[in-house]
């Protein structure tokens, strides 16, 4: 039985900013754990293993949850499942905060994860409640929000570390998300439930994805530490292959996949996906090497820079990171999602090669920086509008939530490419890695960025992904 409402009710700028607000909150306490890691493992007295395992169990439970949230959403309404999937977010981080030890703060990570789940779902509200044209621009907002508060985070999760508490560093974004969430509960109208596909939760796809994804991201994490180890390595490789091979085999036989391989088939939607995973993992690997550098001490490079002085270093792309989002949305509209592709890869490659090139000067890569997260906010911003706005009203949570998948994993593998170039470019008896290390991850991330133009030249050059 489908349940519609007869006129959806248009909504206002003050329920897009009250999705943007909650985007924005998300976004910082997402990405609080990345840039304090050694903060933590030092305080918690964790090892590599610790480490690694506390860096991939949100970016792990996001990639689970964001499917099943954009599929409830549209089937119970985007509102409805949003407003309780923060709930689960609040909960997490509020244990986040108080945890006295390492267990604890692995069961907030685990439900801070859900997260992730919210752009799919602030999606559909904005899909249903505003004709095509403006929710592209509202999208885009939506997308710029999140990833600006990403870089918020992580420009303020080090100084509040150091001046009060890694208590803190959970504790204030928590409070903010708390405070979105009751404004789009009161703010946002509810929005129609589509109940003709009630069928039930993919527990073996759930499953065998789980198993992917964290062997996959295991080995991006301790992939330095087992090149010592080849059959170990060889071993997770192929118990990988064996994982995905299974989950392919279980999603196509199954009535209501957890993720549908059909749609991900469909030429605008395979598209979409490769663009953002190619243009994050260059992101993530700029974001990388750039911090790294700016806080080496080497003979001749590095600039010795702390927490602090690093988040001054990233205040300009989180600026332009924010804006990026909704002229991204704004371009998309006019003119397509090709013309903001191919100038956001082209702006990266370029950025990423000068950077190779150039970074004697700390200002260097500030500018390099900015250019990065410009060219990844209007490319990630592009492809979700497109995408969102071009499949079926039904289909926006799925279709999007594929989109937010890839970019988790684009981000996650870039950064642990960037930790195996520095880890091997490392001498021996040295902690600093090699000026040569991080030349040649510039490079590396610059041409697997300039890749993507071969998928981009195959795009429409209308509107269309």
């Amino acid at each position: 039985m489908t349940t519609t409402l007869a006129t959806p009710v248009r909504i206002g700028k003050a329920s897009v900013g009250a999705l943007g607000m909650l985007a924005l909150a998300s976004g910082a306490l997402e990405s609080v754990v990345q840039p304090t890691l050694p903060l933590l493992q030092c305080e918690l007295d964790m090892g590599p293993t610790g480490g690694a395992l506390l860096s991939i169990l949100l970016p792990i439970t996001g990639a689970l949850v964001t499917p099943l949230a954009g599929r409830f959403g549209d089937r119970y309404g985007g509102k409805r499942v949003l407003v309780r999937l923060m709930i689960v977010v609040c909960v997490g981080g509020m244990v986040s905060a108080l945890a006295p030890g390492l267990p604890v703060l692995l069961a907030g990570q685990v439900l801070q994860g859900a997260m992730v789940g919210a752009l799919p779902l602030s999606f559909i509200v904005v899909r249903k409640h505003l004709p095509a044209g403006k929710s592209k621009v509202a999208i885009g907002v939506v997308s710029g929000l999140f990833v600006g508060g990403g870089m918020l985070g992580t420009l303020l999760a080090g100084p509040v570390a150091e001046q009060l508490s890694r208590h803190w560093m959970f504790a204030l974004p928590t409070i903010a998300v708390i405070v979105a969430t009751l404004l789009v509960n009161r703010l946002v109208p509810a929005d129609s439930a589509d109940r003709s596909d009630d069928a039930g939760v993919d527990w073996p796809g759930l499953v065998l994805l789980s198993g992917v994804l964290i062997t996959l991201m295991l080995v991006l994490n301790l992939a330095p530490d087992l090149a010592s180890q080849p059959l170990l390595l060889c071993g997770l490789i192929v118990l990988l292959a064996a994982l995905v091979a299974g989950w392919i085999a279980v999603e196509r036989r199954a009535a209501s996949p957890m993720i549908d391989l059909r749609l991900l088939a469909r030429p605008m939607m395979w598209k979409s996906s490769v663009l953002t995973f190619t243009i994050c993992v260059g992101t993530s690997m700029a974001i990388f090497l750039v911090t790294q550098l700016w806080s080496a001490s080497g003979d001749g490079y590095g600039f010795g820079a702390g927490a602090t002085e690093i988040g001054l270093f990233l205040l300009p792309s989180t600026v332009v990171a924010t804006l990026a989002g909704p002229l991204g949305g704004t371009w998309e509209r006019r003119s397509g999602a090709r013309s903001v592709a191919t100038a956001g890869v082209v702006l990266m490659s370029v950025a990423l090669i000068a950077m190779a090139v150039v970074h004697s000067e700390a200002w260097y890569l500030v500018v390099g920086k900015a250019l990065v997260a410009l060219a990844n906010g209007l490319v990630v911003t592009a492809m979700t509008t497109g995408i969102a706005t071009s499949v079926a009203a039904t289909e926006t949570g799925v279709a999007t939530s594929l989109i937010l998948v890839t970019r988790v994993l684009g981000m996650a593998s870039g950064g642990m490419l960037g930790g195996v170039l520095l880890a091997a470019g490392t001498p021996a008896g040295s902690d600093v890695a090699a000026e040569s290390s991080y030349t040649t991850g510039f490079v590396i991330a610059g041409v697997v960025t300039a890749l993507a133009l071969f998928v981009t030249r195959t795009m429409h050059k209308g509107v269309k992904a």
